[in-house]
């Protein structure tokens, strides 16, 4: 069965490896080969794999990949390029938010769809965003301050 959707604003087509087939391998695997969603814990309950399917985080690992069809699933590739970076990319890296950098994925992609819902996120409320994502270097006060940042670059 061959999938049609939108990845990263790009008409997209792909067959799934099995029907059961997890989002997350669809999209580390060729064709794609995308390094921004990460392999984690596999259970989605560490956020490592989070993508935004039609604007909303969600845990690829547990989303099957056919579920896609039709829909636009955006990565961390996605977001902006090294040459023009995502608010959020550019914050990440002001802070020096990512530390070894394997939640960074997760907690940027996470942030993406808060700050598409709430454009001035309070501190409380962007701790609450990224409270599911895990983080095991301890860089979750810089990750505040840069989806901070990055919410009042974006407000203008």
């Amino acid at each position: 069965m061959t999938l049609r959707f939108t990845l990263n604003g790009r008409p997209a087509e792909a067959e799934p490896a099995a029907p059961d087939q997890p989002l997350l391998y669809l999209l580390r695997e060729e064709p794609f080969a995308l390094n921004g969603p990460r392999f984690g814990c596999g259970l989605a309950q560490c956020g490592a794999c989070t993508v935004l399917i039609d604007g909303r985080a969600v845990r690829s690992c547990s989303y099957p990949a056919e579920a896609v069809e039709g829909q636009s699933v955006t990565t961390l590739e996605g977001l902006g390029t090294k040459e023009s970076p995502h608010p959020l990319q550019a914050a990440f890296n002001a802070e020096g938010a990512g530390q070894c950098g394997y939640c960074s994925n997760g907690m940027i992609m996470q942030s993406a769809d808060l700050l598409s819902q709430n454009r001035r996120p309070s501190e409380s409320e962007i701790k609450e965003a990224l409270a599911r994502n895990l983080c095991r270097c301890g860089g979750h006060n810089r990750m505040v301050a840069a989806v901070a940042r990055a919410a009042a670059a974006m407000a203008g």
